[in-house]
């Protein structure tokens, strides 16, 4: 199969050039990435894609120098973003680049007829009800490469007559669940990046510190499973070994359990519906001591219970959460606000906006910008 890859040397573009590595069925034949142009310049030499898009047209010029001895071309900007998605040759685009900029290009593909294994949560929490609809006229399967949206996906193979009664969508808690709120008040950015189970980049991480990134997978959850937000139950599960799970209207429970690995969901997204072998270490069920499950704090991560709202207001109100939350972590990360801040910056952008019921593609944009003006000032 040949597939293409938004977002090749972050965390979800790297480990699916991992699998790529151990199974010669796969062709990558276009990537695109950020700003990281040294990692990309490898990959190209090793992958020979046959072209390649950047973010800024300055690095796209260095790296044709850097390359001028290979065939690969080199695009830049939202028009080489769509390039990759269009791309003829490819049958499977991988979406893993982070935030609202993932949407035209999915778009794109969704047209151009292409698979779309989906790691990029802010394009359907954000544009869901542009997405969905779509995807379904044009026939276009969304396979979830998120852990949990793919454990889900995973426990409703085989029962497609049979009606959900609610899912579980699990989250380790992050580095504060067993912290007080006095002391993620002090907390300082190399504690917020401290995962205790995924390696993920800084602005997933920094998310799931906050359990934010929850409340953007049930948001995820709701359009890929066509589900109430009341029907998805969050579940704490610091071991992280049962990566979500379907309950049946008979109180049956299924689920997906493994080891924390992401090369596993984007496998399973780019064989589906094959399972073939993966390389890496495997559950032992005999050496599991215990598996634990807490309901969240609600009162210690706001930010998921912000979600709740948002989700319950619909709209372009999801916008507005995810576009707030954005903002303000490139302001912690620019050590301009403190943690505990993004909630109430969060909220202050969703009381601020104002409310548009069905919004537009440029809706959404225009949301979006009014969104991080909010935060910003």
């Amino acid at each position: 199969m040949n597939i293409s890859i938004l977002g090749s040397t972050g965390s979800i573009g790297t480990q699916t050039l991992d699998v790529v590595r151990e199974h010669p069925e796969f062709k990558v034949t276009s990537l695109s990435c950020g700003r990281n142009i040294k990692l990309l310049e490898e990959q190209i030499r090793e992958f020979q894609p046959a072209f390649v898009s950047v973010s800024d047209e300055k690095d796209a010029l260095d790296l044709r120098s850097r390359i001028r001895d290979t065939k690969t071309k080199v695009y830049s900007g939202m028009e080489g973003l769509i390039a990759v998605a269009e791309d003829p040759d490819s049958e499977l685009l991988v979406t893993g680049i982070v935030g609202m900029l993932g949407i035209r290009p999915t778009i794109a593909a969704i047209k151009a007829g292409k698979k779309i294994a989906l790691a990029n949560k802010e394009t359907l929490v954000t544009a869901g009800h542009l997405i969905m609809p779509l995807a379904k006229k044009c026939n276009v399967p969304i396979l979830p490469v998120d852990s949990e949206h793919s454990a889900i996906f995973q426990s409703l193979q085989g029962n497609a007559e049979n009606k959900i009664h609610r899912i579980y969508l699990t989250a380790s808690g992050g580095p504060f669940r067993t912290k007080s709120i006095e002391e993620m008040k002090n907390a300082k950015l190399e504690d917020v990046l401290k995962n205790p189970n995924w390696d993920m980049g800084a602005k997933v991480t920094i998310d799931s510190a906050g359990m934010i990134n929850k409340g953007l997978e049930v948001m995820e959850a709701g359009w890929l499973f066509n589900v109430k937000r009341e029907d998805i139950l969050v579940l704490v599960h610091p071991e992280s070994i049962l990566h979500s799970a379907v309950e049946y209207e008979d109180g049956a429970v299924m689920g997906q359990m493994g080891v924390p690995d992401m090369r596993l969901p984007i496998q399973y997204a780019l064989t589906y519906p094959r399972r073939i072998s993966l390389s890496g270490d495997r559950l032992d069920l005999f050496r599991l001591q215990n598996l634990s499950f807490f309901e969240p704090d609600l009162k210690k991560f706001r930010g998921l219970s912000l979600a709740y709202r948002a989700m319950d207001r619909g709209g372009n109100i999801p916008t507005v959460f995810n576009a707030a939350n954005e903002k303000a972590v490139s302001l912690l990360l620019e050590g301009k606000i403190r943690f505990v801040e993004i909630p109430d910056l969060i909220e202050r952008a969703m009381d601020e906006i104002a409310f548009i019921s069905n919004p537009s593609l440029d809706q959404i944009l225009d949301t979006e910008k009014a969104a991080r003006e909010s935060v910003n000032r």
